[in-house]
């Protein structure tokens, strides 16, 4: 691996050189083809005939970052550059420098006087806006590219590689290069799909999620609600994760758990005692939570905060605890009941107005009644 790579590398250079003396034209597609194809780069496409050649915008899925270099392998199309400044990187790896667009509605006023201008290449775009291992489903479709044309053309892509997987969620696109070289070979596989037209008065969102119900059939995978930013969240949220102590859950598992109520005066196990200290505040946050799972989850976490939030965002399953199972441990306050009927799902609101029981028609209403509830967490958290 390491010797392909560092013969891949000087070839790299002379791959970028021939892109950039020849003019685009079929001559310069294919001979940058078949130099990839010494990097280890392979493509192939399932009917160059169903590729519609009126289309002036391609919607294609998200799996490497080098998605747009393989498809103009095969047509003549640009990707515009939405992350990063424009300049020579920018440029040197094959992205349509359009400036720095103020929002995304200047964006789409720019793709589109730039599709309506003759002799200009189709447009490549991925709605999806992040990579991902294409394994799975799709991410949800932004609508701004269907609200460029109202004729798309969906393009099926996949990736397989030997060894190493082909995408790595957070990884910059320096690495995946280098991983590229570093592998035997990677096989990219595109299938065009039947040209999609915009149904008479729809919208660009419904037309967003039919493209992505057809290219998620194609694909065999699911078409998902997720976007971008829950991708973006996921990985914060990892990133954190990882930053945080671990204490090995098994090693844990081997000794015999003490009982909160005999914690602090009867362990031996300073170990013991540090972990069902943490288990008793957690409980003392979250009185209807059985022990047991407070326990599994800090085990893994060691971190009081990382299990409450573990706990409230239904990342750890459990059954509610009945208030007998909690007799050894002290009456919670009124603020701790009433956070724990909030985290139960049923409303906090002031002693002034009673709860709500039922789930109000009005919006104005369930604004409010959600608006209670936080203000009857923040109160506690306080306390």
């Amino acid at each position: 691996g390491l010797c392909l790579l560092v013969l891949r590398l000087f070839i790299g250079v002379h791959v970028f050189l021939v892109s950039c003396a020849l003019p685009d034209s079929l001559l310069r597609r294919f001979i940058v083809r078949v130099m990839c194809s010494v990097l280890g780069l392979f493509v192939r496409q399932n009917d160059p005939r169903l590729r519609d050649g009126s289309v002036r915008v391609y919607i294609a899925n998200h799996v490497t970052h080098f998605d747009h270099n393989v498809i103009n392998l095969l047509t003549s199309c640009n990707t515009p550059a939405l992350n990063g400044a424009p300049g020579f990187v920018c440029w040197s790896r094959g992205f349509l420098e359009l400036g720095a667009a103020g929002s995304r509605a200047e964006l789409v006023d720019s793709l589109r006087v730039y599709s309506s201008q003759e002799g200009n290449v189709p447009l490549l775009l991925f709605p999806e806006e992040a990579a991902t291992n294409g394994r799975v489903g799709l991410l949800r479709f932004s609508s701004w590219p269907f609200s460029i044309m109202d004729m798309v053309q969906p393009v099926a892509l996949q990736v397989q590689r030997p060894l190493i997987t082909v995408s790595v969620a957070d990884s910059s696109w320096i690495a995946e290069l280098l991983w590229t070289f570093f592998v035997p070979f990677t096989v990219y596989q595109v299938r065009w799909m039947p040209s999609v037209p915009r149904r008479a008065e729809e919208l660009s969102e419904d037309f967003a999620l039919r493209v992505q119900e057809l290219l998620a059939v194609e694909l065999g995978v699911v078409s998902t609600r997720l976007t971008a930013a829950d991708k973006a969240e996921h990985m914060k949220r990892l990133r954190h994760t990882s930053l945080l102590p671990f204490a090995p859950a098994p090693s844990l598992a081997a000794r015999p758990r003490v009982p909160s109520s005999l914690a602090g005066a009867g362990s031996s196990a300073p170990e013991d005692v540090r972990v069902a200290a943490m288990a008793r505040r957690v409980k003392e946050v979250l009185p209807h939570v059985p022990l047991e799972v407070i326990m599994t989850d800090l085990a893994q976490t060691d971190c009081v905060d990382t299990t409450i939030a573990n706990l409230l965002e239904g990342r750890v399953s459990f059954f509610p605890e009945s208030k007998e199972a909690t007799t050894d441990l002290p009456a919670p306050s009124t603020s701790q009941a009433a956070a724990a009927s909030a985290f139960q799902g049923s409303v906090v609101v002031p002693s002034s107005k009673p709860a709500t029981k039922h789930f109000a028609k009005s919006p104005v209403e369930r604004h409010l009644s959600l608006q209670e509830r936080k203000r009857a967490l923040y109160d506690y958290a306080r306390r």
